[in-house]
């Protein structure tokens, strides 16, 4: 029965960690930005929409952002 939770709480634990990569964007200004999941860049308004540490959903200006890094 160890056995059986064991094998369980592994593969939580890779479906969790497999689901979204925190992704670091780096500013023209120099600020870093950690962001949870892929930030998306939306080609119509220029603008890069991505979810902080907090959970909060933000946008910035496609301009601003110098790269995008996975972490």
């Amino acid at each position: 029965m160890k056995y059986v939770f064991g094998a369980a709480a592994l593969m939580l634990a890779t479906l969790v960690s497999g689901c979204s990569s925190d992704y670091v964007m780096a500013t023209r200004e120099g600020n870093m930005i950690m962001t949870q999941g892929k930030p998306e860049i939306d080609k119509e308004t220029g603008l890069v929409k991505y979810t902080d540490r907090s959970g909060h959903e933000l946008q910035i200006n496609g301009d601003e952002v110098s790269s995008i890094v996975e972490r």
